[in-house]
């Protein structure tokens, strides 16, 4: 039999704030390989137009509007896609919202909390609501599952005026390997996912400054900001049998940038 550890065929991954961004460049790349797709997203429009265009690859594609810093809707969200895709093998918490100030000294309680809430808290809702589906699997004889969490650069370099930010993004990484140390005995594993400097509706003003681009592009290895497309690879890896043995890890995706 030929080896196809990239085959996804008859998995289901679920991705949040998968309707744009890095979130849908993943979501598709794993349709493309054969599973069916769960994207959830605040904008309706968004979600219809990433349904019709993840659909054109020919598998089952489900959207759901969920805030996942809203408990409630995350758990009712979960449930309701497990109960109309039949199982979630993958669940990749990735939507996440900047918080930026003119200042640390300046930041609001409000714009710390609201990152939070998001950032941190939804990734939260989300991985306990899919690890009790992934034990529940484990426990009635189908054991594994795969978690991914796009944390960022941010989590391990100096982010100035985003510390609320960054804050989250090195907390999901803990999280990340506690999960991942708690739930191989079910067969699940968990990594973290970090891009650096992504051409994304959340970095569209620092793309169309040229002295950002020369000063911080520029040292790009690459001489480019990233795209979505180029978190396809390690989605399908994550989500695939080929990474059945690996788990607790952080993927430095920025072009090079970080050693540079």
């Amino acid at each position: 039999m030929a080896y196809k550890p990239f085959d996804l065929t008859g998995k289901v991954a679920l991705v949040t704030g998968g309707n744009g961004g890095i979130g849908l460049g993943m979501a598709e790349a794993m349709a493309q390989a054969g599973a069916d797709i769960v994207i959830w997203g605040t904008n309706a429009g968004k979600n219809q137009a990433a349904k019709t265009r993840l659909a054109e690859t020919g598998v089952k594609v489900l959207t759901q509007e969920v805030n996942v810093a809203d408990e409630a809707a995350v758990v009712a969200a979960m449930a309701e896609a497990v109960a109309r895709m039949g199982r979630v093998d993958t669940v990749i918490a990735n939507a996440g919202v900047g918080g930026g100030a003119p200042s640390f000294s300046q930041m609001t309680v409000e714009t710390w909390r609201r990152v939070m809430g998001v950032n941190l808290e939804g990734v939260f809702f989300t991985f306990r609501e899919a690890c009790k589906h992934m034990v529940e699997r484990s426990g009635q004889g189908d054991p594994g599952g795969s978690l991914a969490v796009t944390s960022s650069l941010s989590a391990i370099s100096g982010a100035a005026r985003n510390e609320a930010y960054a804050s989250t993004k090195g907390a999901v990484i803990s999280m990340i390997k506690s999960i991942a140390v708690e739930h191989a005995r079910y067969g699940v594993r968990a990594n973290a996912i970090l891009p650096g400097w992504i051409a994304t509706d959340m970095t569209e003003g620092a793309q169309g400054s040229d002295k950002f681009n020369d000063q911080v592009i520029r040292r790009v290895p690459f001489r480019r900001w990233g795209e979505p497309e180029d978190f396809g690879g390690i989605a399908v890896y994550l989500a695939s049998d080929a990474s059945r043995f690996h788990s607790g890890d952080s993927f430095l995706i920025d072009g090079g940038y970080a050693i540079f």
